[in-house]
């Protein structure tokens, strides 16, 4: 059966703390997503780029490596050293922060995209409701948001929630408007084949 329980607790940073330490973390395959990287290959990707629970920085390095100006927030300490020493290691300059993504009103910054891989199924409820208000404080009218996140289409029963295109559809339906909705992966080391998974392009009204 799902255990939410256990995905709930990734908010919790000791929790957090003790996945990378043990290397409990799937989601952590040494690489970027395939669907994340084609949308930096395709230019969708621009400007100052924000990365929320950017765990070791993939996502963050690969912007980086494009020139782009690129920062990640992430709530475990121990993950975020190892994202800064991946940057020293390939001679690249991106930004690591610890921060709480229920809280980012308080980095007081905007950025022009927006990546989110893995944490939006991870919120229900009010929390829900309280990240997308947090994800509104930090992207301007106009400017994008791409969400990879399971999906409801895959069939086993272990792992976190699985988002309907219809919740999609609700958490953003005021201030954004939804561009895609699309089936794809999220590869993790826990499945030769991936996760299936929904990529959502969303632009701030």
């Amino acid at each position: 059966m799902l255990d939410e329980s256990v995905y709930a607790r990734h908010q919790e940073p000791s929790f957090l703390e003790e996945l990378y330490e043990t290397g409990a973390t799937p989601w952590e395959t040494g690489r970027p997503q395939s669907a994340f990287l084609a949308l930096a290959e395709s230019g969708a990707i621009q400007g100052r780029v924000l990365d929320i629970g950017c765990g070791t920085g993939e996502h963050v390095l690969m912007c980086a490596q494009l020139g782009l100006d690129s920062t990640g927030v992430e709530l475990a300490t121990n993950a975020i050293r190892m994202a800064e020493e991946k940057a020293s290691e390939r001679g690249l300059t991106a930004r690591f922060l610890r921060y709480d993504a229920l809280k980012l009103a308080q980095l007081g910054e905007t950025f022009d995209t927006v990546l989110d891989c893995g944490l939006f199924h991870r919120f229900q409820g009010d929390e829900r409701t309280a990240y997308v208000d947090s994800l509104k404080s930090v992207v301007q009218p106009g400017k994008r948001v791409f969400v990879l996140s399971f999906s409801d289409q895959q069939e086993e029963d272990w792992g976190p929630h699985r988002v309907s295109r219809a919740e999609f559809e609700a958490a953003f339906a005021e201030g954004w408007r939804i561009d895609v909705i699309e089936e794809s992966t999220i590869e993790a080391t826990v499945d030769a084949d991936g996760v299936r998974a929904w990529l959502v392009s969303l632009t701030r009204l």
